[in-house]
């Protein structure tokens, strides 16, 4: 097993609902061949999966550590949206022995990569003007949850600003749209952008459409998308076209709010496993849909980031960089 130099490396994790990925740093750049991934129901709390990794990686003794979670934080704190843990930077500056400590949500580690990643990295979804490589950006994640950094470049070095986009009420434009968000207030409450942009909100669809054709029906996503692709269920076909069209006209929405002349960037699961039929289901025609500023919507370019260590190139660069 190799032995690692102590108080040279930094330790960087990115805990989603399900799965937290691990890995050790020199500098900004990340070791990809010390990642590795831990099931989140195996373990108690981060400590444990922080021991775990430090004991596969022979006790290496870190310098420093760095920690994105999906949720929010707040203060050196943050508790993830769907897994009970609770983390603050003193718990991590104890499991790691780090004399150096930082919290990040997930997505604001992915905007501290934006720009930073190797070649091949990122698919073009929509094809935009050339612009400087210090133009405001705009990181959009769609996998388990629904939320967005923006990433902008200052005198003082990158800015990426936390978020909670996906709690924002659900946006409608049409009678079906309504229908929808009376469809699931009913049954579940507020509405929220979440609740239909992300892996659960393609089978809220399905079921919505399943029920307006007056045979309800059930299917997780992943059968959603199986369908769709295999061209078996028209109702799939429908519930990933609704999706697209409602995740463009949200991302548009967005774009407007932050000026992201330098592209938005999707990240997640979900949004990788659309973006090939987005051409097809017209997300671009969604996005740009903005009355008479459909014309300047065109500036935007748009991305997907299909590098799964991302977050962990985030924590990295953002450690080095204070």
């Amino acid at each position: 097993m190799t032995h690692r130099a102590a108080d040279t490396f930094t330790l960087v994790a990115d805990i989603g609902g399900t799965n937290t990925r691990v890995a050790l740093a020199e500098g900004p750049a990340l070791l990809t061949d010390t990642v590795r991934k831990y099931r989140n129901a195996e373990y108690s709390d981060l400590e444990t999966v922080i021991a775990r990794f430090i004991s596969d990686e022979n006790g290496v003794d870190c310098k420093g550590a760095c920690v994105a979670l999906a949720g929010p934080v707040r203060d050196g704190a943050g508790s993830l949206t769907n897994l009970d843990w609770t983390i603050d930077e003193a718990t991590l500056a104890r499991a790691t022995q780090a004399s150096d400590v930082a919290l990040l949500n997930d997505l604001q580690a992915q905007g501290h990569a934006v720009g930073h990643l190797q070649d091949g990295a990122f698919r073009t979804l929509v094809e935009g003007p050339e612009v400087e490589a210090t133009a405001s950006k705009l990181v959009i994640g769609v996998g388990t949850g629904f939320n967005i950094a923006p990433v902008f470049e200052t005198p003082a070095g990158r800015f990426v600003p936390a978020a909670e986009a996906g709690h924002a009420n659900l946006p409608v434009r049409n009678e079906q749209e309504l229908a929808l968000a009376r469809h699931f207030e009913a049954a579940h409450g507020f509405p929220a952008v979440e609740d239909m942009l992300s892996g659960r909100g393609v089978e809220r669809l399905y079921q919505f459409l399943s029920a307006e054709a007056g045979e309800p029906a059930k299917k997780t996503a992943a059968e959603i998308m199986q369908a769709m692709e295999a061209g078996t269920d028209p109702l799939a076909e429908q519930a990933a076209a609704f999706f697209v069209r409602m995740l463009g006209t949200v991302a548009g929405n967005l774009a407007l709010i932050h000026l992201p002349f330098g592209g938005v960037h999707f990240v997640g699961g979900v949004a990788r496993a659309f973006s090939a039929h987005c051409e097809r289901l017209h997300f671009v025609d969604a996005f740009r849909d903005k009355g008479r500023f459909s014309g300047f919507m065109e500036q935007f370019a748009v991305y997907v980031i299909e590098d799964d260590f991302a977050a962990l190139t985030g924590c990295a660069r953002y450690l080095a960089a204070r």
